[in-house]
């Protein structure tokens, strides 16, 4: 089993990391005061609402470079690192089976690093087609109980309670 902090990736073979997707990435709940948040509902097979994730590249240092280009590729929200927060929060999940084959061998957890984003307003939304089929702007007490993954419904949770 990996270390708690699942830097493990470290250890993978560098000619092969390519291929194969980092066990490392971030969730950002995107919120406007007081009380909205931004779910994604995911196209087929998974069809579950999530807040933004992605997984982090292989070239990127810092997971907060993930969180700024995930929000842009996912929604369409141009926004500078500043305007993250980081919660200092990470959540290690195992990898559900039927995506290990994303990942090299011998890899079974993923580290999900947690950011949220206050925006001023409700602002459009350009959802990718391939990844999501539509998107809301939903209350948070009520997008805890619609989000698919655990992580998710704490880090909203967190968020909800901490502003």
């Amino acid at each position: 089993e990996p270390p708690a902090d699942n830097h493990s990736f470290l250890s993978l073979k560098p000619d092969l990391i390519s291929n194969f997707r980092r066990p490392e990435s971030v969730l950002v709940v995107v919120q406007v005061p007081p009380n909205l948040t931004l779910l994604l509902k995911r196209q087929p097979p998974g069809e579950f609402w999530q807040s933004v994730t992605g997984s982090m590249e292989w070239s990127e240092q810092r997971p907060l470079q993930t969180s700024v280009r995930e929000l842009k590729e996912e929604t369409g929200i141009v926004a500078e690192p500043d305007q993250f927060k980081n919660w200092q929060r990470r959540f290690r999940y195992s990898i559900p089976s039927q995506l290990l084959y994303r990942y090299q061998d011998g890899v079974s957890f993923n580290v999900e690093h947690m950011f949220s984003i206050q925006l001023s307003e409700v602002v459009p939304i350009q959802i990718v087609a391939d990844e999501h089929q539509e998107f809301q702007w939903i209350r948070i007490q009520d997008a805890i109980d619609l989000v698919w993954s655990w992580s998710n419904r704490e880090a909203l949770t967190i968020v909800n309670h901490r502003n």
